[in-house]
């Protein structure tokens, strides 16, 4: 009996044996269409399309036909044919009072990087690849999208528009020294004319639609909040004046954050940014500071800034429009001035005779500042301790409460703000906060509307990118979760993120090596199965500044990296049209402990002040290394030590739970993909039945 079960058991097992590898056969298929997607059948409704009569045009966009026909206007007037539109103010900073955004308000697109061009018959954008979906969301067809941010690719359109002996025109004091020494490179020898309008053609357009200037109050920071008082400061950098081969006799500050940080003053002329419209000529034998309302400096103020100082110390206080006057009479004696082209404006370097300029691309305030001493690295990480208080509790919130379908992007985005003024010393947001889900996440900056905003669901990625400004710091930080089942290109996408991060923040480097140079370890996981991503990996970050701080960071015009410098260190991937993902901590450079000196050469590396967990549902350990593994759970161990006590100091019970839990230790074996365990079943269901037919 059992000889004649046996041939038939295996003629049954060869069928099933069939079955089993057309089932993984498919299997296998349908991965790789998960993974690589599918051809989408629909256009973006949410983008205008220009090809259609007439255009479709979403209801993000900004009509532009009458603005662009009265610029022209203005244009014929002076006898140009191209007009340059940058982003920026006359202090060339990244963020700008709402009067200073001429080229948002004339094209619509509010992306905080790009150039505007107009000629008489065509107008484009130039931006990054952060904004190109942006841009096709907010302008009408009126625009063109040039996806190119260098000026070479800018002055090569406006010379297809603009012919030999014809003018360029451009507002001199929204050019950096090196842009206008760019543009001018370029334009000199074509025949065409770059020419000097100070009196903006936007400004007389938008008229009295304009935003007024800003009036907030100007307040010193208290004592303790600060590394050193300002006398101090005014001290160190006039002995960088003395010790100059070149003997500077003053220092003109321009950026907004250089009068900031001399004075520890702060203001809030500028959303999220706490600073006010000023400069400063910071000389041997005086210090003047121009404030753009001079009822701004109380008599409180006025005291802070003379009390018990020799004439070398105490601080004029001048009107803001004076410092073109006051520049030009100070070069009249014998004098060197001192400025850092990065932040001061052509229409200020113009004034100053050339065999009295010192120029450098940064200030002495703007390096000294970016390296903090003891007492602002104490500060800045005790204000990070506080924020991912607020982070976790918004992280609890978001668990309990998007199942319910009630949680929006812009809800989203509201609640973490709302959560960090509960915080001791909060002053507000430092940036608007990055609330994308699904899709939206895919742009790296985007920002919610009522039109594009999305709710948040357990079935996609969610991406948010907030931050907070304390009296002791400010914070940046982004975490990406998913609260349902990732696909396995999800987690695999994020876990090489993660990695990139880990491997920059573990690197030993030397003292003085520059960001860019090692800027492509946060990559590298990434470039292994060629992906990467289209912005920065990280920026500066400081005590109660902007968000973006130069001049630190991974940026090939960053400076090279020292002890005490903070930066981010945040790299992403973006699936257009499907998700995003960006892993973003504030670090500080420290010291590195080596086993060995070569030629007594000074070592570095990065500890990792952000104190927020990363999604455990998204890491796959199976593509780590040990030394990674342990890397995260030596960092889970100093987050449960520090943030533990925190927590227990506020008595918030249930965040300390979480927190336990959300920072147990990873292992190779804690993480099961879904395509191994569908394979698992398989085999086993193949198994089943083929015990099932033996």
């Amino acid at each position: 009996m059992e000889d004649e079960v046996f041939p038939r058991s295996l003629e049954r097992f060869g069928h099933n044996m069939a079955a089993c590898r057309w089932l993984l056969g498919t299997w296998i298929v349908i991965q790789y269409g998960c993974a690589v997607g599918y051809p989408k059948a629909n256009r973006d409704s949410t983008m205008r399309d220009c090809s259609k009569t007439p255009p479709y045009l979403p209801a993000t966009v900004k009509i532009s036909t009458e603005d662009l026909h009265n610029i022209r206007q203005e244009m014929q007037a002076q006898n140009i044919s191209a007009y340059i539109i940058p982003a920026t103010d006359a202090h060339l900073g990244e963020y700008t009072a709402p009067r200073e955004k001429r080229r948002q308000w004339l094209s619509g697109f509010t992306g905080s990087s790009g150039t505007a061009v107009v000629t008489s018959s065509r107008a484009a954008v130039f931006t990054d690849s952060r904004y190109w979906t942006q841009a096709e969301r907010q302008m009408d067809c009126n625009w063109e999208l040039q996806r190119t941010i260098s000026s070479g690719d800018i002055v090569a359109w406006i010379f297809s528009e603009v012919s030999s002996g014809q003018q360029i025109g451009f507002d001199p004091f929204l050019f950096s020294i090196d842009e206008w020494t760019r543009y001018n490179n370029l334009i000199k020898d074509s025949g065409r004319i770059l020419h000097s309008i100070p009196d903006n053609l936007v400004d007389k357009v938008w008229g009295s639609q304009r935003p007024s200037l800003p009036n907030s109050e100007i307040y010193s920071l208290p004592n303790d909040f600060v590394g050193d008082t300002w006398q101090q400061k005014v001290e160190n950098i006039r002995d960088q004046m003395k010790k100059h081969a070149q003997k500077p006799t003053a220092v003109l500050l321009s950026a907004l954050e250089e009068t900031a940080w001399l004075f520890n003053l702060r203001a809030q002329d500028i959303p999220f940014n706490p600073y006010f419209y000023s400069y400063a000529l910071l000389a041997e034998d005086s210090i003047s500071l121009f404030v753009n309302n001079m009822s701004r400096i109380t008599p409180e103020l006025s005291t802070y800034l003379n009390t018990n100082c020799p004439q070398s110390t105490c601080v004029k206080v001048l009107d803001y429009n004076q410092v073109r006057e006051s520049v030009i009479d100070y070069v009249k004696g014998n004098v060197i001035v001192w400025i850092g082209t990065k932040y001061t404006n052509y229409g200020l370097y113009e004034i100053i005779p050339k065999e009295k300029l010192l120029a450098e691309e940064y200030s002495p305030a703007m390096i000294t500042k970016a390296v903090k001493n003891k007492k602002e690295q104490e500060l800045l990480k005790n204000c990070h301790i506080r924020d991912a208080v607020a982070v976790i509790q918004y992280m609890i919130w978001l668990e309990k409460t998007v199942p319910s379908g009630t949680v929006n992007e812009n809800n989203a985005g509201d609640y973490v703000d709302s959560l960090r003024t509960k915080q001791a010393y909060f002053k507000g947001p430092s940036f608007e906060t990055i609330s994308a889900s699904g899709l939206n996440a895919a742009l790296p900056h985007y920002r919610a509307s009522n039109e594009t905003n999305r709710g948040l669901t357990i079935n996609e990625m969610y991406l948010v990118d907030s931050g907070g400004q304390y009296l002791d710091g400010t914070t940046d930080i982004t975490r990406t979760v998913h609260w349902g089942k990732p696909s396995d290109f999800e987690k695999e996408a994020y876990t090489r993120v993660l990695i990139g991060n880990l491997e920059l923040s573990m690197l030993v480097f030397p003292s003085a090596t520059s960001g860019r140079v090692i800027e492509s370890f946060a990559r590298r996981a990434l470039w292994e199965i060629g992906l990467n991503y289209g912005h920065g990996t990280g920026h500066g970050i400081g005590n109660f500044f902007s968000v973006h701080e130069w001049p630190a960071g991974f940026q090939s015009t960053n400076i090279p990296l020292r002890e005490g410098m903070f930066t981010s260190i945040e790299p992403g991937y973006y699936q257009e049209g499907d998700f995003g993902i960006r892993i973003e901590d504030i670090v500080v450079v420290v010291e590195a402990k080596t086993e060995h000196t070569f030629e007594n050469q000074k070592y570095l590396t990065f500890e990792t002040v952000s104190l927020v967990p990363y999604d455990k549902n998204l890491i796959d350990t199976k593509l780590m290394t040990e030394i990674q593994i342990n890397h995260v759970n030596n960092h889970y161990k100093k987050i449960r030590d520090i943030l533990g006590k925190e927590l227990k100091k506020q008595n918030l019970n249930e965040e300390y739970t979480w927190l336990e839990k959300n920072t147990e230790p990873l292992s190779h074996g804690q993480f099961v993909t879904a395509s191994l365990t569908l394979l698992i079943v398989t085999f086993a269901s193949c198994m089943f039945f083929q015990n099932e037919s033996i």
